[in-house]
């Protein structure tokens, strides 16, 4: 059953009217007139509710919702739908984080990035936390080797030259591949395409990403996943995702 906090904050996304109002019916194991689900709405900030035939929509849901003679009510297959969304997983202080992190969505301008880091708060929003971790740091190295590949190649090759006379000019994000992640960090930081300061956080962001992406009994939670993906919003996305 949805807390009102919880409802509130789940109103306010970018979902369908049907998933809305099946939220509302979601908010308390009753049965709903229109009229209670109408005023539920409200009272969490949905004014749009007001102009919505709910009657129509719930009837529309294939058997999601059904209509008794007490009123309406959500069925186990409606139950199992808002699963699929995330409303049994997550906790009521996950979810204000995971309003803050969509929030910080809308500063990253690139449609394909966003779209992907969208899919890793999801995925911490199921309370998949290795996946989300693993999810957006595989974008930021894509973001931070196509800004590289596009605008710092000849400066990153000469870097690279100079540390390991070895190192074959990259001349495609592929080619920037073959280095080491920790390593592709250090070099962007000496021609200063990212700060020490950033550096540093993203090597932290590195670790926990290497810690989540093999089997181990390290432990993490919403917090630890919700400033991971925060520190690589505000230092990757948003200043390199055009």
């Amino acid at each position: 059953m949805l807390k009102a906090p919880e409802l509130k904050n789940w109103l306010h996304r970018d979902l369908t009217r049907k998933d809305k109002v099946l939220l509302v019916l979601a908010s308390d194991d009753t049965n709903w007139q229109v009229a209670e689900i109408r005023a539920r709405a409200l009272d969490a900030g949905l004014r749009d509710i007001v102009n919505w035939n709910v009657s129509q929509i719930l009837g529309t849901t294939k058997g999601l919702a059904i209509a008794t003679p007490k009123g309406w009510e959500l069925t186990d297959a409606g139950k199992q739908h808002l699963r699929t969304l995330g409303v049994s997983s997550i906790s009521p202080a996950a979810v204000l984080i995971a309003t803050d992190l969509r929030n910080l969505l809308s500063r990253v301008k690139d449609s394909d990035t966003r779209a992907f880091v969208q899919e890793a708060v999801q995925c911490y929003e199921f309370e998949l936390y290795r996946s989300a971790v693993v999810m957006s740091w595989l974008a930021a190295v894509h973001v931070l080797k196509a800004v590289v590949q596009a605008q710092y190649l000849t400066a990153f090759n000469t870097e690279a030259s100079r540390i390991d006379q070895k190192w074959k000019p990259a001349k495609t994000t592929d080619d920037l591949g073959r280095m080491q992640e920790t390593e592709f960090l250090d070099r962007i930081a000496a021609i200063s395409v990212i700060g020490k300061n950033v550096k540093d956080e993203l090597q932290k962001c590195l670790k926990l990403r290497n810690g989540c992406g093999h089997p181990n009994s390290l432990k993490i939670s919403t917090n630890t996943v919700a400033s991971h993906i925060e520190i690589l919003i505000l230092n990757v996305f948003t200043p390199f995702a055009r």
